[in-house]
C-alpha cells in the first residue's frame, strides 16, 4: 500500500427525494474502475475510511455512502428503508458514478448488492459479498437487533457507549480513545449520546419478512452472472458453513475467503487483510476484463 493519505471528497446524490452523503476517494485521473463500498445497518460510511484510502492509493475510484437513515444521510420521510428503497438508492448511486463498479456490501449492504445485481442487473462489473449469504443465522440475526435496540434512551458518556460495544464484540481490541465514536453517535439537546440512524430502521425484521429475504436473496443469487467473491469472518456468527455451502451451490463460479481473526464485521475487525484480499480480487478481476 501507498503511504499518501488520500483525502475524500464528499458528494451527495438524490434518490427518490432522499439525500444521500457519501465520500469519493481518488488519486487518479485515469482509475482502473469504480468501487462502490456498501455498509451494514447501523454503521456508518466512514467504516470503509482506510479502504478507501487504500483502493485510491491502488489506482481506483472509491465510494462510499451512508445509507438512507444513517449517519448524514437523509431519512425517510415514511420510514420506509426495505431492501428494494435500498436498491433504489444504489441504483441512484450508479447513476452518479457513470459507470458499472465493483459493489462491495457488508451484512445488509451486501444484501442490498445481491438483490440489486440479481434482479436490477447487470449493474457491476463484480460483486463482493462481506459476511452475508441469502440464508443467515437468526442466532447471530437477533444479537446484532438486540444490540441496536439496547439503548433507546442513549448513552450518558461515550465511555458508556463503548463499554456496550466492547460487550458486543468482546475479540476486537478496544480502541485507547473514545474520539472515534463522534462519528457513530450524536449527542441531543438532553446531553445524552445517540446512535445515529433514524430508530424507525429497527421496525423492520419479522420472521416472516426475514424468510420473505431468503427467498428473494436466493432467487437473485441464482441470477448472478458477474465474478463474485464471498468473504466471511472466522468467528462470525451471521454465516455458517453450511449457508457459505449454498451460498457456492447458488453462484457456482463465486470465490470464497476467510479472514480468520475477524467476526461479522470484517473491515474493522481486521482491515488490512479483508483490503488486501478485495484488491487481489478486483485486480484480478480488472486483468481477466
Amino acid at each position: 500500500m501507498g503511504s499518501a493519505v488520500v483525502s475524500p471528497r464528499e458528494v451527495r446524490v438524490d434518490s427518490g427525494g432522499v439525500e444521500l452523503v457519501g465520500d469519493h476517494w481518488s488519486a487518479a485521473t485515469d482509475a482502473q474502475g469504480a468501487v462502490l463500498l456498501l455498509h451494514g445497518g447501523g454503521q456508518r460510511r466512514h467504516s470503509w475510511r482506510r479502504t478507501g484510502q487504500w483502493l485510491a492509493e491502488a489506482g481506483w475510484s472509491a465510494w462510499a455512502f451512508d445509507a438512507r437513515g444513517h449517519g448524514e444521510s437523509g431519512r425517510s420521510p415514511d420510514g420506509n428503508y426495505s431492501v428494494s428503497a435500498l436498491v433504489d438508492d444504489v441504483i441512484a448511486i450508479i447513476d452518479e458514478i457513470g459507470e458499472a463498479p465493483v459493489l462491495v456490501g457488508a451484512s445488509m449492504g451486501g444484501m442490498t448488492s445481491l438483490i440489486a445485481e440479481g434482479e436490477r442487473g447487470p449493474l457491476a462489473r463484480a460483486l463482493v459479498l462481506v459476511d452475508i449469504v441469502a440464508r443467515i443465522e437468526p442466532e447471530g440475526s437477533s444479537k446484532i437487533q438486540a444490540f441496536m435496540r439496547s439503548a433507546p434512551n442513549g448513552f450518558v458518556s461515550l465511555e458508556e457507549a463503548s463499554d456496550a460495544i466492547a460487550a458486543y464484540n468482546p475479540h476486537r481490541p478496544r480502541p485507547t480513545s473514545v474520539d472515534g465514536l463522534r462519528k457513530n453517535l450524536v449527542q441531543r439537546d438532553d446531553g445524552r449520546w445517540h446512535w445515529h440512524w433514524d430508530p424507525r430502521f429497527l421496525e423492520r425484521g419479522t420472521e416472516p419478512e426475514l424468510e420473505i429475504r431468503y427467498e428473494r436473496a436466493s432467487a437473485a443469487a441464482q441470477r448472478i452472472a458477474v465474478p463474485t467473491l464471498l468473504v466471511r469472518g472466522g468467528h462470525s456468527d451471521i454465516v455458517s458453513d453450511e449457508g457459505l455451502q449454498e451460498m457456492r451451490e447458488l453462484i457456482p463460479h463465486a470465490q470464497s475467503v476467510e479472514v480468520g481473526s475477524a467476526g461479522h464485521m470484517i473491515a474493522g475487525d481486521d482491515n488490512d487483510v479483508f483490503t488486501s484480499e478485495l484488491l487481489q480480487f478486483i485486480e484480478a478481476t480488472s486483468r481477466r476484463g
